[in-house]
């Protein structure tokens, strides 16, 4: 019983204290799970990471699910998920309550306009701290800039940015593939 609030707990701190969404909570999910509580190892929460991206619902829960799974099963998920989830709609449910009276406030715009710079700040720095676990390199990163401005300033959308990096990384496999075996061989 009591690992079972150790995980609840662990995940509501997490919903509680982050601004920015999903991907603004994975970097204190990692250093939860993989660094203080030895859940994961860092390879596993990749792998973790890369399923949870890839599965329809916001990345914080689909990875609470994950980690919440691995370590109990079926309970494990809905401890994990009410603690990442709870925070939230409280907060939301206060707001709701109490922001029409504020919702005009310039002050309360404000603080809004400046939270946006740090939600940026959370976001990217994990990112690149994924990128170079995964070996992520400049020349790789250079095709992530190009589909952020592709995506940005040509409006393309994603999913077709997706389709043909895809492909164009199966062609590069393939050519990279052939050349290594032609020089080994």
């Amino acid at each position: 019983m009591r690992f079972y609030f150790q995980l609840f707990w662990s995940f509501f701190k997490i919903g509680a204290f982050t601004f920015g969404g999903g991907y603004a909570m994975i970097p204190l999910i990692q250093k939860e799970v993989v660094n203080r509580k030895k859940w994961l190892e860092d390879e596993e929460f990749m792998d973790m990471l890369a399923i949870a991206q890839s599965v329809p619902g916001p990345i914080s829960l689909n990875t609470a699910v994950f980690v919440g799974n691995k370590m109990r099963g079926c309970k494990g998920c809905l401890m994990t998920s009410l603690g990442i989830i709870l925070p939230s709609f409280i907060v939301i449910l206060l707001i709701a309550l109490v922001f029409t009276e504020f919702k005009d406030n310039p002050d309360v715009e404000r603080v809004f306009k400046g939270i946006r710079p740090a939600v940026v700040a959370l976001i990217a720095a994990p990112l690149w701290g994924m990128g170079k676990k995964a070996g992520m390199t400049w020349k790789t990163l250079w095709f992530s800039v190009a589909a952020l401005f592709v995506i940005w300033l040509l409006g393309v959308s994603p999913v077709y940015v997706v389709m043909v990096t895809i492909a164009v990384g199966i062609v590069y496999y393939r050519y990279t593939l052939k050349r290594n075996r032609k020089n080994n061989g």
